[in-house]
């Protein structure tokens, strides 16, 4: 039975899951569901991964200003989720988290790869820190996500931002993926692919290339050409878009060029050229998609890397990108796999976070998931096959400028900004205007010690680096 807090839209919904009609009275709608059999074959499953979008950048999510009817599809044709986490605040450990489906910490990834990151190494058991920039990143595990659905039959491909690491070792191609081209750090100029320093970025496999064009576009373009292509397995695309990260640079205008003093310059018009120039893409990966006759059987998930910063609108949330409040973790997420029946329209408030869609990705392509991961399969929830079950996140930013912790369980939510301590019921308080602390010491008292269980957790085996 589907919870109430499985909300469908329209009034009527289909859910595919089996041969029997199921009538669904509650909150005001009437749902019928029709449940089909499993797809006979393993499904293509594309993961479209966008970088410091606001939680309110998407027609589906409100926004006016913004045109994405092709990213609104996954949702008109599948789940919303209203309660998806990123695992951090900032790009590398979300993507880490991604990849290894499990907590960042777990890698040593707990902050953005680069120019101000701070980095150690383990030696003898004690970190020191590496002065030496860039040497650090993700090592490749047969546990992780790419190589074990590579192992089960799938073609695996990586188009876009990586930034897990510049060396050839953090390579996606050591990670499991049979194809990479993108830009192997955090962000570039757009038509030139240079990082802020001039270090050049856009690689194909573990070589340097070059090309000609918007990045958005190109690999937009590299996404549908394989698509395309690829006709003799099931697939496995990742697309770590680098939009819409600064510098904000518009599409059909390769005259701007990215340096330390312009990288922040923009406008929200400009911003919403970007995320839309996204949205072009996900139209033609449809278009790919229908006219092989394989897009009921793809499952496309559309989620954020973090939250968003200078021209997003993470209304009604509060604060941005780098903070541990709402407006920096909490993301859209969509989900469309009609075959493997999910809903069509439906809104779930089910809490997740990014590595649960490795979990998610794993089962729904019938591979076991390794008791390593710590995400879980999202589908029986979605499906509305199991109820709703309570999560326990915890997030932290612990750096020599920044010090910040928050855990949130059911709808409560404990925040340590700093030295400051507050609590909050996200259910009725979705914006974390109204500070419960001294209403409800209980809560605080429970909620900090699974914060420290949490941590206990994350840390008790040390990992051989530490980037934060």
């Amino acid at each position: 039975m589907i919870s109430p807090r499985f909300l469908c839209s329209p009034a009527v919904a289909t859910l595919r899951i089996g041969k029997v009609f199921v009538l669904l009275l509650g909150l005001g709608f009437t749902a019928i569901t029709e449940t089909t059999a499993a797809p006979t074959s393993p499904p293509n499953i594309i993961m479209l991964l966008v970088d410091d979008m606001g939680y309110a950048d998407l027609g589906c999510m409100g926004a006016k200003d913004i045109k994405t009817p092709n990213i609104d599809r996954i949702a008109a044709e599948g789940v919303r989720m209203t309660d998806c986490y990123a695992n951090a605040p900032v790009c590398s450990p979300t993507r880490a988290a991604f990849i290894t489906g499990r907590w960042q910490q777990r890698c040593g990834i707990e902050w953005a790869i680069g120019l101000t990151s701070e980095e150690e190494k383990r030696v003898n058991g004690e970190l020191v820190p590496v002065a030496e920039r860039f040497t650090m990143g993700l090592m490749p595990e047969d546990t992780f996500l790419a190589p074990l659905l590579k192992k089960h039959g799938y073609g695996t491909a990586c188009y876009g931002k990586w930034h897990l690491g510049f060396k050839p070792e953090h390579n996606p191609v050591k990670h499991g993926f049979d194809e990479y081209w993108g830009i192997i750090g955090g962000q570039c100029d757009y038509y030139r692919y240079h990082y802020i320093d001039g270090m050049k970025q856009l690689y194909e496999k573990t070589e340097m290339t070059t090309a000609e064009g918007y990045i958005t576009d190109l690999i937009n373009q590299r996404t549908v050409r394989y698509i395309r292509e690829e006709s003799t397995q099931p697939f496995f695309i990742y697309v770590p878009y680098n939009a819409v990260h600064h510098p904000y640079q518009v599409p059909d205008d390769p005259t701007q060029f990215y340096t330390a003093e312009n990288k922040n310059d923009g406008t929200r018009a400009g911003y919403a050229k970007m995320l839309e120039s996204i949205d072009k893409g996900v139209g033609d990966i449809f278009a790919a998609l229908e006219a092989k006759g394989i897009l009921d059987n793809t499952l496309i998930i559309f989620t954020n890397d973090n939250g968003g910063e200078r021209f997003s609108d993470n209304r009604p949330l509060f604060n941005h990108k780098t903070t541990l409040w709402e407006g920096g973790i909490r993301v859209p997420c969509l989900l469309r796999w009609p075959d493997g029946g999910l809903p069509k329209g439906a809104v779930s408030a089910q809490p997740a976070i990014t590595m649960d869609l490795s979990a998610t990705i794993l089962a729904a392509a019938g591979v076991p998931i390794p008791k390593t991961m710590d995400g879980i399969d999202l589908l029986p929830i979605l499906r509305g096959q199991q109820s709703p079950v309570e999560r326990t996140f915890g997030w932290r930013v612990d750096r020599s400028r920044r010090k910040m912790k928050a855990l949130r369980q059911g709808d409560w939510k404990y925040v340590q900004d700093d030295m400051v301590e507050m609590l909050f019921n996200l259910r009725d308080d979705i914006g974390e205007h109204h500070d419960l602390y001294y209403e409800r010491l209980d809560k605080v008292k429970e909620l900090k010690a699974k914060l420290a269980e949490w941590e206990a957790n994350v840390d008790k085996v040390p990992p051989p680096i530490r980037i934060h």
